[in-house]
């Protein structure tokens, strides 16, 4: 998923630079959906991980 995100990130970077302003728009906002998603499922197995290890 963050591979994901990254990709989308440089997508709108790239659409960005040549003035796509509409597709870097939606790609940075989908860029911030994934990542925001990841980051919660991290957590949410980080946590797991260390009740399963207590």
């Amino acid at each position: 998923m963050l591979y994901w995100t990254l990709i989308f990130l440089v997508v709108a970077l790239v659409a960005g630079l040549f003035g796509f302003g509409g597709i870097a728009s939606a790609s940075a906002g989908i860029a911030k959906i994934l990542f925001t998603i990841f980051i919660v499922l991290f957590l949410v197995s980080l946590i797991f991980g260390v009740i399963r290890g207590a």
